[in-house]
């Protein structure tokens, strides 16, 4: 008895050091390209290709940070971080607080069409995105919003789809006796939403939240289309700056920035890690 339990011991104990192994490994290979940017914001010019295979600098060069910081003539990157976190805050703000209200009336509420348009907005998830830029492109050229902000924070204020299906589904789980009890006391649909349903989805708007916040941050292709003036540039736009076809491209200096770029969603992450983890495993369970 003892020599079988002893054998059966030893199997969990391989097969948990196995399965360990196996996550370590996978862990390490997938974060290995952030590790190799890390080590190469601190090494020299020539040694960040020659030395390409190692993650230890000969030499760590400081001023690799000091001279990305410097930015492009007038503009240092705090104008570029500036940027971003406007742009980013604001747009959050607007995707999440449309799309819960949005959400809201899909869930609670019952209105002319409401299975017609919902199906719509799930059709509007499933064309790619390159379809709309041109007809995007004519139309904020009309209103004459390039080279603005406009056409990176106005669409925000009406909702995003995937976030208005993730709330959706949230909104479900919560018990519609909480809407009579409120009705009851008084209170009308939008007192519903407000006393009710808000103080009961804050998973899922922070989670909608980090995802927004990240989207907007790392967003590089709405601001390269619509932004032309440098002032304007938020950071994923600003390190393109460095790459010069003409001249020497600084790679120490945009690889530090492109770390002090990655700061503010790390940051973010962590604090809001149990939410984020809590408001997608939730997502989609009913009562």
């Amino acid at each position: 008895m003892s020599v079988a339990m002893s054998a059966k011991g030893r199997r969990d104990l391989v097969r948990t050091a196995l399965y360990h192994g196996f996550i370590i490994t996978l862990g390490l290979v997938t974060f290995y390209p952030v590790l190799w940017l890390v080590a190469s914001s601190f090494k020299g010019h020539a040694e960040i290709f020659q030395n390409a295979h190692s993650l230890i600098p000969s030499r760590l060069h400081w001023e690799n940070y000091v001279q990305g910081w410097q930015g492009f003539g007038r503009y240092t990157f705090a104008t570029f971080f500036r940027n971003s976190f406007i742009i980013a805050t604001v747009s959050t703000v607007a995707q999440v607080a449309s799309s819960a209200l949005v959400a809201y009336g899909f869930a609670r509420v019952n209105f002319f069409a409401k299975k017609f348009l919902f199906t719509c907005m799930i059709l509007t998830m499933l064309i790619p995105g390159q379809v709309l830029m041109i007809p995007q492109y004519v139309l904020f050229n009309y209103l004459g919003w390039v080279n603005t902000w406009k056409p990176l924070l106005v669409p925000a204020f009406f909702g995003t789809p995937f976030f208005i299906f993730l709330i959706m589904q949230f909104i479900r789980g919560i018990p519609i006796e909480l809407d009579e009890s409120a009705k009851i006391d008084g209170c009308g649909k939008f007192g519903v939403f407000f006393h009710i349903i808000l103080p009961n989805i804050q998973p899922a708007l922070i989670t909608a939240s980090i995802f927004a916040f990240y989207w907007t941050w790392d967003d590089f292709l709405g601001p390269l289309i619509y932004l032309q003036s440098t002032h304007l540039y938020p950071v994923s736009l600003a390190l393109r700056l460095f790459s010069d076809p003409a001249a020497v491209t600084n790679w120490g200096a945009m690889f530090a920035m492109s770390v002090a770029s990655l700061i503010p969603v790390f940051i973010l992450f962590m604090a809001f890690q149990k939410y984020l983890v809590e408001g997608i495993s939730t997502t989609g369970l009913k009562g």
